[in-house]
């Protein structure tokens, strides 16, 4: 296990410090941070001195290790607009898209999880028709237009939830099922097609044989293998989450780091959006590396293909 935790950190390291690079090089070809700095209405001199005062004259390869060494420190820079440091323009957002996040991704486990074990445990039924038919819905339905259909039935008409903001559990509502509802069609069919593999396996039928009840070997044999490959897709889903919320929290205006980042793109504000797909790329890069233990945990076959 020692290995393998080493061998996945290696990589998980190597593709932080490639992100850092493609970021970083992204940023100074997207805009030119003098000019983003200065100002449209800059002239020529004030373009000039804002690049000696800053350093951006200097060769790409000398800033990236200024900007290397500040990561080391959390010194993601400052705003263009605010001039306050990013990393508390961040630091005051991801609570909200993180709480958005852990609601979401909630809210499809709980509903892919069961109806998958479900429609696999009695494959052509009314009940398998209805979860897949659940799944292509949702894979279908753009997460802006559930959320602005949810907005007119449950904020408008019905009156009965918040339809902005972040102040109450009761904002989140409507943000978590439209956002959850785009990640559990697939969480849903791939837990479908896991427990069909495993309740057709040879091990379960001997199991069978052997007299065991079916609530036994479901929640002991089945569910343990089949749902190894939902934990690497849960991982993505999350960041995905953290990252694509981006639509959902301009949507319902709650005040997370999606948001931000939209808010900073309209003004090319490249300090912040640099530092949020950073942040993005990093959780990414966590959690996958965090599913990969939890599977080698509960396989040792993963540890010994690795």
């Amino acid at each position: 296990m020692a290995a393998f935790l080493f061998r996945r950190l290696c990589v998980a390291i190597a593709v932080a410090l490639a992100v850092s690079v493609v970021t970083f090089i992204l940023s100074h070809v997207a805009i030119d941070p003098a000019l983003a700095v200065a100002g449209d209405s800059a002239t020529d001199e004030d373009i000039a001195a804002i690049r000696d005062l800053y350093g951006f004259d200097r060769p790409l390869i000398v800033q990236y290790g200024d900007y290397l060494g500040r990561l080391v420190t959390l010194d993601l820079g400052t705003s263009y607009l605010t001039k306050r440091p990013v990393i508390d323009l961040i630091a005051e957002r991801l609570p909200a898209t993180s709480l958005l996040a852990v609601l979401s991704i909630s809210f499809a486990l709980l509903l892919s999880i069961p109806l998958g074990v479900l429609a696999a445990m009695k494959p052509n039924s009314i009940i398998d028709r209805i979860a897949l038919t659940l799944a292509v819905t949702g894979q279908a339905i753009p997460n802006f237009w559930a959320g602005l259909l949810l907005i007119l039935l449950f904020g408008v008409q019905l009156r009965w939830l918040p339809i902005s903001g972040s102040d109450s559990l009761a904002h989140f509502v409507m943000p978590t099922i439209a956002l959850g509802s785009f990640a559990m069609p697939a969480l849903m069919r791939l837990t479908r097609a896991g427990m069909l593999d495993v309740l057709a396996s040879d091990y379960v039928r001997t199991h069978r044989a052997m007299g065991l009840s079916e609530r036994s070997i479901l929640f002991r044999w089945g569910l343990r293998n089949a749902l190894l490959p939902v934990v690497s897709l849960t991982a993505v889903q999350f960041g995905f989450m953290l990252g694509g919320s981006i639509i959902i929290e301009s949507v319902f205006a709650i005040q997370g780091i999606g948001y931000l980042a939209w808010q900073s793109m309209t003004r090319s504000d490249m300090p912040v959006i640099q530092a949020i797909v950073l942040l993005v790329s990093l959780a990414y890069i966590v959690l996958t590396l965090l599913a990969d233990l939890l599977n080698a945990w509960m396989d040792p076959r993963v540890r010994i293909a690795a």
